[in-house]
């Protein structure tokens, strides 16, 4: 077979579906040496240095492709104007073409896979931006009806694209994605000194992480938190990780407002590498969005050994199973009982961490890349037919 992939994601994004398409696209070309692949990049999103695209574009059975255009010029024309500008002008007949970032463009004969991660802008309208919402309610349930296979994270999104879109269940398939074997608790004091001195950390800290926008539910998180404050006091403080996304002024506002600047750090966007001793420098992590397609931080911080508090909502009872405590995000007080709970009591915290540590054991790379390369096979075959 020959494999089309967007690989534009992983170039162009640090987190979030860049993250999710290099880990997939690694663990692919590790496991399926027999296929080609090609994968395909806009023009100018490659960066030096790249590291991770350098190291599978090293593996002789890949194939990397600059396309002549933009990201943003590619999506006019593919989804505005609908042109038929076929990836296959570019890299050559494809027998498999794979989008892993919602929006599957045209193509000449490929039989098409494509991923959609979540329907937040369809199930919590308001918290997206309403440019982007406007355009995604257009593209992506297009994209789903011309796909040969749909790709969901979790049960849950399957069942949005099922119910919102209208897809056909049996051409909607769950690949979980995976935990990087590099989240594991971090023994070596330096590195973590070294990421506690980089991102300013306090001694102890309660952890957020997301992009700083209304449906990570920071605001709630951070009334809870002033809750927990009064009764642990403030040798605990809040830690907010994750860059800027959109309406976040109202973040800050808030914590202006109820009067913890001094006890909550926001500490940026973290780069992958340190995650790791992030997480394990946390006492716990709380992660109380409202709503997830998967939810992979949760994961993370329990490959980690660090107990999680989390929503009770859409994919994330799915993910951490029995693993964390569910709490409605929309009930602060709830929220707060949460967090004080999984402070205080060490027997849940240990339980909490072996449970945790076994859950995220259940999601790996290699087993996701080992069902996508089924689907693709079952794609090339029903070509042929």
């Amino acid at each position: 077979m020959r494999i089309g992939i967007d690989y534009t994601a992983a170039v162009r994004q640090g987190a979030g579906i860049g993250r999710y398409t290099r880990h997939l696209v690694d663990a692919l070309t590790q496991l399926d040496v027999e296929n080609q692949y090609v994968l395909l990049v806009a023009r100018g999103r490659i960066r030096q240095p790249c590291p991770w695209l350098d190291l599978v574009a090293r593996r002789p059975h890949v194939r990397v492709v600059t396309l002549p255009l933009s990201d943003r010029t590619m999506a006019v024309l593919w989804h505005r104007l609908r042109l038929p500008l076929w990836p296959e002008w570019f890299c050559g007949a494809l027998d498999v073409f794979h989008s892993p970032d919602f929006t599957l463009p045209p193509v000449l004969r490929a039989r098409t896979a494509l991923t959609v991660h979540d329907l937040s802008f369809v199930r919590v309208p308001q918290s997206a931006d309403p440019a982007l919402r406007s355009y995604l309610l257009r593209v992506v349930p297009a994209s789903v009806r011309r796909a040969d296979v749909v790709l969901a994270d979790s049960q849950s999104t399957r069942s949005d694209v099922i119910e919102c879109i209208g897809a056909e269940p049996a051409r909607v398939e769950v690949v979980y994605p995976g935990v990087d074997p590099r989240f594991r608790p971090l023994e070596d004091a330096h590195s973590l000194q070294a990421v506690r001195s980089r991102y300013g950390l306090p001694d102890r800290f309660v952890l957020g992480l997301g992009t700083l926008q209304p449906r990570k539910n920071y605001e709630r998180l951070i009334e809870a938190y002033v809750t927990v404050r009064r009764e642990v006091g403030s040798g605990v403080k809040l830690v907010i990780a994750g860059g800027k996304g959109w309406l976040y002024d109202s973040i800050f506002r808030c914590v202006e407002e109820l009067g913890v600047a001094a006890d909550v750090r926001f500490a940026g966007y973290v780069a992958d590498e340190h995650l790791p001793a992030l997480y394990t420098l946390a006492e716990l992590f709380v992660f109380p969005s409202l709503y997830e397609g998967f939810g992979l931080p949760p994961l993370e911080a329990m490959a980690c050994g660090t107990p999680v508090v989390t929503s009770n909502v859409s994919s994330l009872p799915e993910v951490v199973g029995d693993a964390a405590l569910l709490v409605d995000a929309l009930d602060v007080p709830a929220l707060a009982e949460a967090i004080q709970r999984a402070l205080s009591d060490e027997d849940l915290r240990s339980r909490m961490t072996r449970l945790g540590r076994q859950q995220a054991r259940r999601f790996t790379w290699p087993a996701a890349a080992k069902k996508l390369l089924h689907l693709y096979r079952h794609l090339a075959i029903s070509a042929r037919q």
